[in-house]
């Protein structure tokens, strides 16, 4: 409940060799950037630089991912900062709405918690809190290190290597990695409402998908694409061309270690809420009901190979795919490897998906905004 991210805040507040001042300068001054994200699964630390300071970026992220300071005086001011973050997202009904789809799904699972956290668990949390889950995570056989750009293997493990990233920890025993609690089943088929001052009402359907390893996740990319990916997709075209219910209507798909979160997000006037939903849940049970074939089924095809093409145009989404072949326990596949797999797809594969993923009774809706059930204290609201 927002531990993992706070971390991450703090690595950048020192370290036993720098300023947090002297963090951000290090790559700043040399037309780079430093930045960092936690998830669901992992946190990571990125860093983008000229070519000429890989060793310079490598020593910088080494520094505030092995050697944070994690200090009390630190913790005070910065979690001010993470609080106004939370405020941020509760200023920004569209986020909000995918946090309590999120607890809706999984209320007793770490998936379905806030990854910054509530304002409640963040002024709870101490340096000690911090220190631990240093001391559990982040040492080096449970990191990953991914690079791409102008570079080569060889260079990089041997940077790698000058940075301590092989050097024993003297105990002689490995640490473990502190251990993922099993999924349970998801919530489906429940109807969320909580109550906020909004002009709009935001509306998710949701449901649990396939793993990140899954070779099916790229049946439902494809499937996730016609449904909602663009103009040119059924509900696009349906909620805000046909029937002008909205201006913002998408599919959504993301794939997790252990499981998968799908479904589609619209916004659109409150006196119109009732209307859209029930649209969107006729262009779920007809693509359920039919699946994908024929051209239908190759343009789709086609539209996903385009988008994986142009996906990895840049450095940045080739590290990051490297990354997550070991994140997901994924085994590597090349960009031809992949392609070929979208292109042989067949009808059946596609259909099947369709009908036990985007079957309305299937989806749980959870909305946000005016006219709604007044939310409990633990951020419930009604439900059926």
């Amino acid at each position: 409940m927002g531990v993992s991210h706070l971390l991450e805040h703090m690595v950048f507040k020192g370290t036993e060799r720098r300023t947090a001042q002297e963090i951000a300068l290090a790559l700043e001054s040399r037309g780079g950037s430093l930045d960092a994200y936690t998830s669901r699964d992992s946190t990571a630390y990125h860093a983008r630089v000229l070519d000429s300071d890989l060793a310079r970026a490598l020593d910088v992220i080494t520094d505030i991912v092995r050697r944070p300071t994690l200090r009390d005086a630190d913790l005070s001011l910065e979690r001010q900062v993470v609080l106004e973050e939370i405020s941020t997202v509760e200023d920004t009904p569209d986020d909000e709405v995918f946090d309590l789809a999120y607890e809706t799904l999984w209320p007793t699972h770490p998936y379905g918690f806030q990854i910054l956290g509530t304002k409640e668990t963040v002024s709870a949390l101490s340096a000690d809190d911090l220190k631990n889950l240093h001391r559990r995570a982040y040492f080096p056989g449970n990191c990953i290190i991914a690079a791409a750009g102008n570079l080569t293997h060889e260079a990089l493990l041997a940077e790698v290597e000058r940075q301590g990233w092989f050097d024993s920890d003297g105990k002689g025993t490995p640490a473990v990695a502190p251990p993922v609690p099993p999924v349970p089943p998801a919530v489906r088929g429940r109807t969320r409402s909580a109550e906020k001052d909004t002009a709009q009402t935001h509306i998710v359907f949701a449901t649990d998908t396939i793993p990140y390893a899954d070779r099916r996740k790229y049946s439902m990319l494809v499937v996730s694409n016609v449904f909602g990916g663009g103009m040119s997709s059924r509900l696009f075209q349906r909620i805000r061309e046909e029937l002008g219910l909205a201006y913002a209507i998408y599919s959504f798909t993301s794939f997790y270690r252990a499981v998968g979160m799908g479904g589609v997000y619209v916004g659109t006037q409150p006196a119109r809420a009732e209307k859209a939903t029930a649209a969107i849940r006729d262009e779920f049970a007809r693509l359920a009901r039919e699946g994908l074939r024929g051209d239908a089924l190759e343009d789709a095809k086609q539209q996903t190979l385009g988008q994986l093409m142009l996906s990895l145009e840049s450095p940045t989404s080739r590290m990051y795919r490297l990354a997550g072949s070991a994140v997901y326990n994924e085994p590597y596949r090349s960009l031809d490897d992949v392609l070929q797999t979208v292109a042989a797809l067949t009808a059946d594969e596609v259909s099947d998906l369709a009908a036990e993923f985007f079957a309305p009774e299937r989806q749980t809706i959870v909305s946000l905004g005016p006219n709604g059930a007044r939310r409990g204290d633990g951020g419930g609201g009604t439900a059926t």
